[in-house]
């Protein structure tokens, strides 16, 4: 029977329960992951209102 353990999120290596990822490399991959996926959900949420303003402007105003 294998030890209880977790994989790392980056190159799905085994690592023990307490450790978020295996390597400071794999950190820095992770963090960069991280950060370009908010960058994305924050570009997608202005588009998104952006996109409602014009919606109304367009109901409401013409």
């Amino acid at each position: 029977m294998t030890d209880i353990h977790k994989h790392c999120p980056v190159c799905n290596t085994p690592i023990p329960l307490d450790e978020t990822t295996c390597s400071p490399k794999c950190q820095k991959v992770l963090r960069d992951r991280q950060a370009q996926m908010k960058r994305s959900r924050m570009i997608l949420f202005v588009v998104m209102v952006i996109f409602i303003l014009v919606f109304a402007y367009m109901m409401f105003f013409r």
